[in-house]
């Protein structure tokens, strides 16, 4: 039973069955969301799959694998559907999976090259090829790549302290004793892994400096000197700047030029959370979001968002490599070799956290290889074209509120109609907006048509898409936009969707 478990027929008889569901499972297009099951129901479930053999390894059962591979697909977020409006990661590049597959079996570990030669090649190729949109010295630059945005906004935050308070790494806060406290400069919707970065790295979230937002939601670089000369008053040295290339809650792009004209002239390092946005780079009518790029110092990118690859899959940029060296300083003998050589050139286990990391670029490098540039830079347009196209859709009808234009793939907006009050009976409060707002997705949520998020804009709810499918269309919008009407009414006329609720 042993060699059973490992015999390759067996494997492709498995994988033929896996692959039978995945195809029927991509053919339906079908408007579906959530699927929502109470965890104790679902717990049930996945027992129920289990052998009851405990004393001997089981013989296979088809049935067994067919049923976990059921309840695995029906119970995810449907990302293949017009109905998944609702987060940032997407439905891969079918090709993508079939890689991520094959990196699964093979089992090659990618911080070293010796563990994984390809891993660590294409690695450099991607990186060469990406490193063409944003600008920087081919012979400077370098790459990594990390297990997602929020290790990689660590990783650059580390070396951002390291390279500009030098002694930090080896003394601790020690190394800072009587001078300045450190501090990092953010705008004021920054991704929350900022601030855990903060708290890990021992600055504390207390001295992230929060720039001031405009109506679009992205720094004000007129604000920012002013910002940061009031931090200086309170005894605190700003000594890295993150700004945002489409923020998680509405997608603003912050502006990166001006930015990063501020951060050179005080001596800050420029860290750009492009997890979300930065793939807009490989298109030519977009690429302009992220104009001055080439200025910053270090840069996060989740090719697991708007490329289309399974997550994760997160590339961190230097614009200068030496600086790369300077997040992590260690030394063992069991990985780092002494005597560097042609081959060692290529490890990054000293440049990044992890010691084991899936070979995540291979996904990326495949489709790239195979389809090139234009499959990424057209179905970005597309998506982007969409949520402009919903913007005024939402904006042309009474009963909502439009609260940003969108600059990729994000919109949020408000049912707010102009009855709200007549219908409530009393004067409409900030709170009765936000609670209606969130009643009115939890609503839609349950009900498993569509899948869409929301988001505090201004300290009020708000509902949130994210069109990460090319097979939406501006009707299924109009479908959404529908069933959201109808969900607000049940509940205005049930008295729910306000405080109640």
């Amino acid at each position: 039973m042993l060699l059973e478990a490992f015999d390759p027929q067996q494997f492709r008889e498995n994988s033929e069955t896996a692959l039978a569901k995945l195809e029927k499972h991509l053919s339906d297009i079908s408007i579906r969301g959530l699927e929502l099951i109470e965890p104790l129901r679902l717990t049930q479930a996945a027992r129920a799959l289990m052998t009851t053999e405990h004393d001997k390894i089981a013989a296979f059962d088809e049935e067994r694998l067919a049923g976990i591979i059921d309840l695995y697909v029906r119970t995810g977020i449907q990302v293949h559907s017009p109905g998944y409006m609702g987060r940032q990661f997407s439905g891969v590049v079918p090709l993508a999976g079939v890689i991520d597959f094959v990196s699964s079996v093979v089992n090659q570990p990618s911080s070293f090259y010796e563990a994984g030669q390809l891993p660590n090649a294409v690695e450099r190729i991607m990186a060469d090829e990406l490193n063409r949109f944003i600008g920087w010295d081919p012979e400077r630059f370098t790459m990594i790549t990390t297990s997602g945005g929020s290790l990689a906004n660590l990783t650059a935050l580390l070396a951002a302290r390291n390279e500009k308070l030098p002694g930090y790494w080896s003394q601790g806060g020690s190394a800072v004793r009587g001078q300045p406290r450190p501090a990092i400069a953010v705008g004021a919707d920054v991704h929350y892994s900022v601030a855990r970065a903060a708290g890990v790295l021992g600055i504390g979230d207390a001295q992230l400096v929060q720039l001031p937002l405009n109506r679009q939601q992205q720094i004000c670089p007129g604000e920012v000197r002013a910002t940061l000369e009031a931090a200086e008053r309170q005894n605190l040295k700003v000594f890295c700047m993150v700004a945002s290339a489409g923020s998680t809650s509405v997608g603003a792009f912050d502006p990166i030029d001006e930015l990063a004209d501020v951060a050179r002239e005080k001596g800050i390092w420029l860290h750009i959370d492009g997890a979300h946005g930065a793939s807009l780079l490989v298109s030519d009518t977009l690429r302009d979001r992220l104009r001055g790029i080439e200025k910053a110092d270090s840069l996060t990118w989740d090719a697991h968002k708007m490329m289309f690859v399974p997550a994760p899959c997160t590339m961190l940029f230097y614009r200068n490599k030496e600086t790369a060296l300077s997040a992590f300083r260690q030394k063992a003998s069991y990985v780092f070799d002494e005597e560097p050589d042609v081959y060692t050139a290529f490890d990054s286990g000293g440049k990044n956290f992890e010691c084991t990391k899936r070979p995540m670029i291979m996904t990326l490098w495949a489709l790239w290889a195979i389809y090139g540039r234009a499959l990424f830079a057209e179905k970005i347009e597309y998506l982007c074209q969409l949520t402009e196209e919903a913007y005024g859709v939402v904006r042309a009808d009474p009963d909502f509120e439009t609260l940003h234009r969108p600059e990729a793939n994000i919109l949020c907006f408000r049912y707010h109609p102009a009855d709200l009050e007549n219908r409530l009976g009393r004067r409409v409060e900030k709170k009765d907006v936000h609670h209606l707002q969130i009643a009115i997705r939890n609503r839609i949520k349950f009900e498993g048509n569509f899948f869409i998020s929301k988001v505090n804009v201004d300290g009020v709810a708000a509902l949130r898409v994210v069109m990460m499918n090319h097979q939406i269309t501006g009707e299924h919008f109009r479908m959404l936009l529908s069933e959201i009407k109808r969900t607000a009414q049940d509940l205005l006329d049930g008295e729910e969707g306000t405080e109640k609720a």
